[in-house]
């Protein structure tokens, strides 16, 4: 039963995440759909919890303070929506979960910095990924050109309506000329 799990599971792993620790400074760049349109956000902030880190499961809890208030989102790593996370700062930290940095705020949430490759840590190349956000974006461009075709069209039928009126006005014109 469990194989059975795990065999399903590793259909919808990503292929690479990056090593995200607790007490890493993170951007994660999350996919928001709104209506038919599509953007990437961005939030930043700490890291303060790691769970189930070899699970299809695995998610962070990234904390920001956002206009004085304390912000705390959670995160799949391996969600499809997670379109990239990159590691901006690696501080020293003796714990998995730091929910002690909720009440901290100011100098005293300051933790020790600890020197890292950030290229080697962030460099996580999804060749599916970005075939599919290339194939996604080729989809925009192409339903986007279709609608410019067809607004043209609609414009050229209404041109060609308007000059149509405007001859049979220069004939009924020409008629009254002649009868006077």
């Amino acid at each position: 039963m469990h194989a059975l799990i795990k065999q399903v599971e590793s259909k919808f792993l990503k292929k690479q995440v990056v090593d995200v620790r607790s007490g890493d400074t993170v951007k994660v760049y999350q996919r928001i759909k709104e209506g038919n349109k599509e953007r990437v956000q961005m939030f930043e902030g700490l890291v303060i919890r790691t769970d189930r880190k070899d699970s299809l499961t695995s998610t962070i809890t990234v904390r920001r303070i956002s206009s004085g208030v304390g912000v705390e989102k959670s995160f799949l790593l391996h969600s499809p929506l997670i379109e990239k996370i990159e590691v901006v700062k690696r501080s020293k930290v003796r714990r998995k979960y730091l929910t002690y940095m909720r009440d901290r705020s100011g100098k005293s949430a300051r933790l020790a910095a600890v020197d890292f490759d950030k290229t080697s840590v962030n460099d996580v190349t999804d060749p599916e990924a970005e075939a599919e956000l290339a194939r996604i974006h080729e989809e925009q461009k192409k339903e986007h050109e279709a609608l410019a075709a067809e607004k043209a069209a609609e414009e050229a039928k209404l041109e060609a309506k308007a000059a149509e009126v405007e001859a049979r006005h220069k004939e009924v014109e020409t008629q009254e000329t002649e009868e006077k």
